[in-house]
């Protein structure tokens, strides 16, 4: 998991000042880290019986579908809102630096589906648990949660308590 914490670029002060930015493109650029990173979910999930892969907008479509394809399950995308052609649900949650809305296709998830949430980054916690409520209000099952970052002077893990949550790595107070 070095390298892949490694591969991390830090941008100081974006989208606003005082925010140290995670950037994992640095990460996709890189072949070996990128599939090591993918290599680690699906090692992680591959013997779980799970329905569907939820994606958080946008960098947890790029994990989570190809999770989702290594395991030969369906792709949820949870987008901002506006973005779905369909009829959606939606949640609304705060942010580091922001609010926002996301939203998910009313018939993306079966009652009882069992579900893991990927996304690339959790901070606050918002996001991931704006997913959840989604999930839940579908009344799929979640297995887990699961993100490459996790930040957690920021306690993200308070706002998904219930939930277990697997990170690959932290930064920490810097």
């Amino acid at each position: 998991m070095n390298r892949i914490k490694e591969s991390i670029r830090t941008v100081p002060d974006w989208p606003i000042q005082g925010v140290m930015f995670r950037d994992i493109t640095t990460l996709l650029q890189d072949p070996d880290v990128f599939r090591e990173s993918c290599d680690v979910l699906y090692n992680r999930y591959k013997d779980m019986q799970i329905d569907k892969i939820v994606g958080i907008d946008a960098r947890g479509f790029v994990f989570g579908a190809v999770l989702a394809y290594k395991l030969n399950i369906g792709f949820v995308p949870v987008r901002k809102k506006g973005k779905l052609p369909y009829k959606t649900i939606n949640a609304s949650y705060t942010l580091e630096y922001g609010e926002n809305v996301v939203e998910m296709h009313e018939d993306s998830i079966a009652k009882g589906e069992k579900v893991i949430i990927v996304d690339d980054l959790i901070a606050t916690g918002g996001t991931i648990a704006a997913a959840v409520e989604l999930v839940e209000k579908l009344e799929g099952e979640i297995l887990e949660l699961a993100c490459i970052i996790e930040l957690p002077d920021l306690k993200g893990r308070e706002k998904i308590k219930n939930y277990k949550l697997f990170s690959m790595v932290e930064f920490e107070g810097d």
